[in-house]
Order: C-alpha cells, then structure tokens, then sequence
C-alpha cells in the first residue's frame, strides 16, 4: 500500500552532516573545488542553509524582503517586442500584426532602412496615441521624435511610453512618457558585470537628477533599461538587488515614501551567436524566464537569427516567448517569486553591499562622467570583459553550439544585422575561426593508435575541437603497431594530424613518429605531456591538444603554421 504523501517525513540534515557525505562523494579532491568564483567577485557556496543566510544578513533580512517587494512598480510583465520591416509598408504590417498577437509595448529603433517622413510619423502617431511604446533614438533631434508634434494636444497626457537616448530628451507636454534612463546595455556589451550594471545605474540617476528641477520631477521622468544574461541566478538577483538599492539610493536624497521606478529589460545579445542559431531561442528563454522571476515591468525578446535578419516566424516565437512564460507559469501570481531563497537572499544581498560600494566609489571621484574621463571605469569593464572571453575560449564557459558540441556543417551566415552589428559578443572569436577555416580549408586527421577504448575518448575530444572552427578531422581507425601508425602518417593526404592514445602508448610511439614523419608534416599530440614537452618539441613536435586549453589562440596558431606549410 502507498504511504500517503502528507504523513511522509524526512530527516533533517544539518550542513555537516551534508559537507561528510559530500566530502566522500568526492573520492579526493578537496571540498573547496565545490565553490565557485564569479567574476563579480563573489564565491558561490555548493549549499545555503538558514543559518547561513541569518548569519550573513541577520535582521536586514526582512527588510530586505520587504524593499524588493514594495519597490515593484508594477506586477504585470509586459512583452515589448520590437518591429522590423525593411520597407515603411511592411514595418505597419508588422506593427499592426504585433498588436493584434498580444504584444504589450511597441518597440522601435529609429534606425530603419526607410525614412521617417510625415506620412508614416502621423501614421505613427495613431499606434503610439493608444498603445505603450519603447523609442530607441539616437539624439534630441532624431526624425522619428517628430512624431509627438502630430499627436494632438488633448491626448498627450495620456500617451505613456520609454525612450532610451544617448542625449536627454524633453518632451514637456507627456507627462506620462519617461525619458531619463539609466540604460546600462552599453555597458553590458563592453562585458560589465552585474555588480558594475548596477552601480552604474546609480551613478547615472545621481548625474540625472541633479540635471532636473527637483527630484520629484526626475523620479517621475526616470527608468532604467537592462539587459538580463544567460546566468539565471545573477539575473534574478541583479533585479531584485536594484530595487533595494533604488530604496538607497532615494532614501538619501530625502524621500521617505516608497517610490518604484520602471524596471524596462531585454534579452542579452552578449551570448547570442550566428552559429546554431536556434540555440539563441534557449538562451532567450532562460533569460526572459529570470526577468519574470526577478520582477522586470517590460521586457523585450530578440529573435534567434536577430544578428542575421529576423523573419516572420522568428519575430512570432520571440513574442510568445514572453506570452507563453507569462499565462503558463503563474509566476505573476505569486509575489517576488524567488523571495526566501536562501542562495537569491544572499546573491542579492551581496549584489547591494558591492554595488553601492562602487556607486560611492564613482561618486566620490566626482560622478560618473569624471570617473570615466579617468579610464576608471573603462578599465574596470575592459578586466572583466577579458575574463569573460578567456572563460569561453577555454570553455570554463560554455556557449553550446559554438565553443563546444559545435556542428561542423553549419554554415556561417555572412549576413549581419546592422543594428547590433556592434555589439561584443563572445561567440565572435569563433565565428572568425569558423570564417578563417573555410576559406583556406585544411585537411586535418587524426592518428588513433591503439583500440577503440583506448583512444576514443581523446579522438572525439580532438573531434569536438575542431568542430568550433567548422573542420571535420579524418580519422585512421584502430592502429596497433608502430611501424602501421608511420606508414599511415607518411601515407595521409592531411598536412597537420593530431595523435590521440593512451598516455602509455603516446610516450611510446611519438619519439618514433616524429623520427620517421614526412617534411612539412604537422604533428600534435592529444594531451597533456609537461616532463616530454621540451624533448619532443626539440625534435619536431608542433604542440598539443588538451582540456582547458585557449581553443582560439591555438586554431588561430594552426591555422598560420598551416599557410607556411602549404605554400
């Protein structure tokens, strides 16, 4: 007979009891290789108990809570997905089609391949009188803002909408259009981490409110515009962390009252790339589902094939992205859904302490403008950036797709969007190898001596590497003698092979192969060899193939030792 669920109890287990078990897990390796360093600076435990969050926060807890939960503006996650069309005719197409399927704030960059005259800005005019909107526009005199001069007096107050510029805009007779943002997405682009968004975000209002009349006239003007990544967690916490800082930060300027500001986001184009695109929509959805979570107000899914160009159907699932999380999940039901989390309540927490520390940290250098005239702030993100690229060159981080499980038949689109043609993507170091490989097109191989459980494992290593840069390695089959592995090495048409066996039977045979190999031949080796590295690269060796290794430099390397070798 089943035991009824409700009656079930467990055994409460105590951090160490969990730290012995996990210990033996381990069979050697030490504990602490069950923590993990972010590049925020921020070492994330393998468990959070009760305690520990108690211990960390203590009586901020509550408040904590309380502050992410207050400072929400609103409780309804609005899809503001944006418009594309090539002509003017079908840019109104879409738009109308967008309103129609259930997107909530029309998104659009004033950046489109036709131009804003009267007609289609008093078209315009007509979507934006009765529906949100987010205007991305470049400066204060951008033809698409000519739009609010055919908008008729009387209905301007109630005309609600975001507009993200580079310059300050004035739109005085809007009352209900918000146009000082803290838009942190350039920054994120240069590689900032969350910690650095954050902070940033302030320095921007401080530098923003002192610009307005009083600070009631900025709060009410005011919205911050982020860009939520892959890291699910961070994401979440980056959010909530904002609205306690948000709380900070107004508290100081002397407002007493619970003031929430709109928190307006979209998905990260950082992690995007042209190489397995659909994988884009994964990663697209992980992000909107942390931006619900974490509380965001309006959020903007791009596309998977957005860097190339998006097509009819990819703009429909980009918007469903957000309608299916939104009406399926009944996340919108619950409260500050994360709130409680012993791991979130901490990150977040961490996150405030970090970022206002930097926030003063830029103020006291005489505000953001000052600390980036320093070159402060440019090598601050710069240090992170170059983190984050040498992670995913040595697949610490992983972009499927790209840098591992890589398709080698996929094609790399030579099209690009303009529109986010600039952005520092990480996947770009291995679109270029990709582009660099199929133009000189090398023939490749790989030696496998030994039986197939012998070498297997480092053969389809050596397989998957070179899979990111778009090369489909020829392999030997099962070698079993010294004297078969030199014949077929002298005997392969491939002008660079890489030799994958077992460590016994490498140490053997590479004095041997390196003896009798043909000129110009390239040889490597699969793995690490630190006491035979010097010997055999005195005597012919090119180098190696291993875990870990920065897989852009070294197919970068080959690829020019190749040009030498074929000419």
């Amino acid at each position: 007979m089943m035991p009824n669920m409700k009656t079930i109890e467990f055994p409460i287990v105590n951090f160490d009891e969990w730290k012995e078990q996990a210990i033996k897990a381990l069979k050697g390796r030490p504990f602490e290789s069950l923590f993990t360093q972010t590049l925020e600076g921020i070492t994330l435990n393998p468990l959070y108990t009760k305690e520990m969050l108690v211990e960390q926060i203590g009586d901020q807890l509550e408040k904590q809570i309380a502050t992410v939960r207050t400072m929400q503006e609103t409780n309804n996650f609005q899809p503001a997905q944006q418009i594309f069309g090539e002509t003017a005719e079908q840019f109104f197409e879409n738009l109308q089609d967008s309103v129609n399927k259930g997107n909530k704030v029309l998104t659009i960059d004033s950046r489109v391949t036709f131009g804003w005259d009267e007609d289609h800005l008093f078209k315009l005019a007509q979507y934006l009188t009765v529906n949100s909107f987010k205007l991305i526009v470049k400066k204060q005199n951008d033809p698409i803002l000519g739009v609010f001069n055919l908008i008729a007096k009387e209905e301007r107050a109630d005309v609600k909408g975001y507009v993200v510029s580079e310059e300050s805009i004035t739109l005085d007779e809007y009352p209900n259009i918000r146009t000082l943002v803290a838009n942190t997405t350039p920054y994120h682009y240069e590689g900032a981490n969350a910690i650095q968004e954050l902070a940033l975000v302030l320095a921007i209002a401080s530098k923003l409110s002192k610009q307005e009349e009083s600070f009631n006239s900025f709060i009410n003007k005011f919205f911050v515009n982020f860009a939520v990544d892959t890291q699910f967690f961070s994401e979440i916490a980056k959010l909530r962390a904002f609205r306690v800082l948000w709380k900070a930060f107004i508290t100081a300027y002397g407002e007493e009252q619970n003031i929430a500001v709109p928190i307006v986001a979209e998905t990260s184009l950082r992690s995007f790339s042209k190489l397995d695109a659909y994988v884009n929509l994964l990663r697209a959805g992980n992000e909107a589902f942390a931006a619900l979570i974490g509380g965001a107000d309006v959020f903007t899914v791009h596309p998977h094939d957005v860097l190339i160009k998006p097509t009819d159907k990819s703009i429909r699932i980009a918007r469903n992205v957000v309608l299916v999380q939104k009406e399926e999940s009944n996340v919108q039901n619950v409260l500050d859904p994360s709130g409680g989390s012993y791991f979130i309540e901490s990150l977040t927490a961490e996150y405030v302490e970090k970022a206002w520390s930097l926030f003063l940290e830029i103020e006291d250098a005489g505000g953001i403008d000052q600390y980036n005239q320093a070159n402060k702030l440019g090598s601050l993100i710069e240090e992170v950036n170059t983190q984050r690229l040498q992670a995913v060159k040595t697949r610490k981080h992983s972009l499927i797709g790209t840098n591992i499980y890589a398709d080698p038949q996929d094609e790399l689109p030579s099209e690009t969007n303009p529109l986010f043609s600039d952005v520092k993507r990480l996947a770009i170091p291995f679109e270029n190898l990709r582009k660099q490989y199929s133009e000189s097109k090398p023939i490749i191989g790989i030696l496998t001596f030994g039986k197939l459980k012998d070498f297997k494992p480092r053969a389809d290593f050596v397989k998957g590497f070179f899979a990111t840069a778009g090369i489909v390695p020829s392999q030997s089959g099962e070698i079993e003698s010294i004297e078969a592995a030199i014949e077929w090495l002298n005997n392969t048409d491939a002008s660079y092979v890489v030799l994958a066996a077992k460590d016994e039977d490498t140490k053997s045979i590479v004095p041997a192969l390196l003896n009798a190999k043909r000129n110009g031949l390239l040889l490597d080796v699969a793995g690490k060899y630190k006491e035979q590295e010097a010997e055999w690269k005195s005597t012919g060796l090119n180098g190696f193939i291993f875990a870990g290794q920065d897989i852009v430099e070294k197919l970068g390397t080959l690829a020019e030792s190749l040009k030498e070798v074929q000419r």
